[in-house]
């Protein structure tokens, strides 16, 4: 591997910023903690600094000795609600709250870079340190571009990873086009009437409807979707009545809907929509459909993770550079690629074995109680950022347009 050697001589010292970090993890919009960190972090090394960008998101501006176009790369910092089941001495110390997907790793290896960049600025143009939060579920990314991201700061591409659990240490993996899902979530109420449960043929039993409804919509996905797409439709809980011997007056279903185009999406919506009213209408039950789009598919940028593989393979070597195989879990980084060009990689966490002892029973798998970020992939990510600061930013780079 081709990794900046002075980043490899502070190892101990972004491995410490990480577990510190994994140690006090912050649920979303509540990073104040970890936030202040960062501004700390980067005052200290004389980064210009933004703070309270969609709440508790922070920026970093690193001008280079030349002007020129600007870069940006995104961290996110939020942690998850989950209990944490390892025990080593990092682990979480506020119960009910864990980095279980990695943000600590990823906030400290964007750290680890700006601390080489800041006393490097042989590029031409600008970099942007973006700090973000509530990526789990709050749609952050969204919350800063609402709060003038991109308004305020002059980026011209933009650039973020992921750790990936069970790829091989250090490997990159990424693709262009859909690499994530889209994420939906929907709310059924199936409105019958209400009898005692020896008496069925007083009511309408909208729980019976709802059964019903739950196999019918399982029809979109493998009768309306080309067999070559993937589509992804859960109805993952349903609430009914509270005793035995009650017939339910109502009952709702809860659920998400997963794809990676928008054809696909307005397709189920439309296709739940008419299953809701006409299946309920046929059994004397009213159906109301409520829909909501959380994120939408996170699409790479051709041009971009071209720039992005090529650098990957300066980097960590050609033979540990793959393609990435697209997933139906989410990411709000799919907001930024909406807005800007782009493109999201993935950096291979390894299969467990870093864990210290004291590590939960569980798989070291995202969101999994017993995960921990994988601290030897921090100098990984860090002179991977550098090196794109360095291409992008550099002769052949950023290309702007009049």
């Amino acid at each position: 591997m081709n990794l900046v050697p002075e980043i490899i001589a502070k190892a101990a010292t972004y491995t410490a910023l990480r577990k510190d970090i994994h140690a006090h993890p912050e649920l979303g919009y509540e990073e104040q903690r970890t936030a202040a960190l960062v501004v700390k972090w980067l005052k200290e090394r004389h980064i210009e600094v933004h703070e309270g960008i969609g709440v508790t998101g922070v920026v970093g501006v690193i001008a280079g000795d030349e002007a020129g176009p600007g870069l940006a790369i995104r961290a996110d910092m939020d942690a998850l609600a989950l209990s944490e089941e390892n025990t080593f001495s990092h682990a979480s110390k506020h119960q009910g709250k864990m980095h279980a997907c990695g943000h600590d790793g990823h906030t400290a290896s964007l750290l680890a870079a700006a601390d080489y960049l800041c006393h490097n600025r042989n590029f031409a143009g600008t970099l942007y340190l973006i700090f973000q939060p509530a990526e789990e579920g709050g749609a952050g990314a969204k919350a800063m571009m609402d709060d003038g991201l991109f308004e305020r700061f002059s980026i011209d591409e933009i650039y973020g990873y992921h750790n990936w659990a069970g790829h091989p240490e250090g490997h990159v993996a990424l693709a262009s086009g859909p690499i994530m899902a889209s994420a939906s979530e929907f709310k059924i109420t199936v409105a019958g009437k209400g009898s005692h449960a020896a008496l069925p043929h007083l009511g309408v039993d909208s729980l019976l409807v709802a059964t019903h409804l739950v196999q019918a919509l399982q029809s979109i996905v493998s009768r309306n979707v080309s067999p070559v797409d993937s589509v992804v439709l859960s109805v993952t809980k349903i609430v009914a009545s509270d005793a035995t011997n009650i017939v339910a007056e109502s009952c709702v279903l809860e659920g998400t809907v997963r794809c990676f185009t928008e054809q696909n999406l307005v397709m189920v919506e439309e296709r739940m929509a008419k299953l809701t009213t006409q299946l309920c209408s046929a059994f004397g039950a009213q159906g109301e459909l409520d829909f909501w789009r959380a994120y939408p598919a996170t699409v790479n940028h051709v041009e971009q993770t071209q720039h992005a593989k090529r650098v990957a393979e300066q980097v960590v070597g050609a033979e540990r550079v793959v393609s990435f195989v697209p997933t139906m879990g989410s990411e709000d980084f799919s907001f930024f690629l909406q807005a800007k060009p782009g493109c999201y990689l993935m950096i291979g966490n390894g299969d467990g074995e870093h864990r210290d002892s004291g590590h939960g029973l569980g798989p070291c798998a995202l969101h999994n109680p017993s995960y921990d970020f994988n601290d030897g992939i921090l100098t990984v990510a860090a002179s991977l950022w550098v090196a794109l600061v360095r291409d992008r930013l550099g002769p052949n780079g950023i290309q702007k347009t009049a």
